[in-house]
């Protein structure tokens, strides 16, 4: 198995993730977005209160994350997890500002209506199929 050291590294830089969540109709659904790795040990995302991730997490709170790396894109890894915590509010800012000064050098030009999300990995491999 993989180890988790050899993965974490790949989110916690600054390539656009996907997510994937499943919505109320059991259907799937993915989207890019920015990711960071939290406590050395757990995945970190955001979204406005309200869109559809929030909603399909609420219904379902499994999901995976992908990513892969821009000069290589045969590089990949792939995370699968539970959100452990949905955070708003003040709580939520502290991790959204922390991905999008990784992101973008700046805090987030948002300041209301938005949650971010912990997941806790539970299994997750990585592989560069470029050699």
């Amino acid at each position: 198995m993989i180890d988790w050291n050899d993965v974490a590294p790949k989110f916690a830089g600054t390539a656009v993730a996907h997510l994937a969540t499943v919505g109320r109709d059991g259907g799937p659904r993915s989207v890019p977005l920015w990711v960071d790795v939290v406590d050395e040990t757990d995945l970190a995302f955001f979204t406005e209160a309200g869109a559809a991730k929030d909603k399909n997490i609420g219904h379902e709170p499994r999901v995976a994350l992908s990513v892969t790396d821009p000069a290589n894109p045969l590089d990949m890894a792939t995370v699968r997890g539970e959100v452990t915590a949905r955070l708003e509010g003040e709580a939520a800012l502290v991790l959204v500002d922390r991905i999008a000064v990784k992101y973008t050098g700046e805090p987030y030009g948002v300041r209301t209506g938005l949650v971010a999300f912990v997941v806790r990995p539970t299994s997750w491999w990585a592989h560069d199929y470029a050699g």
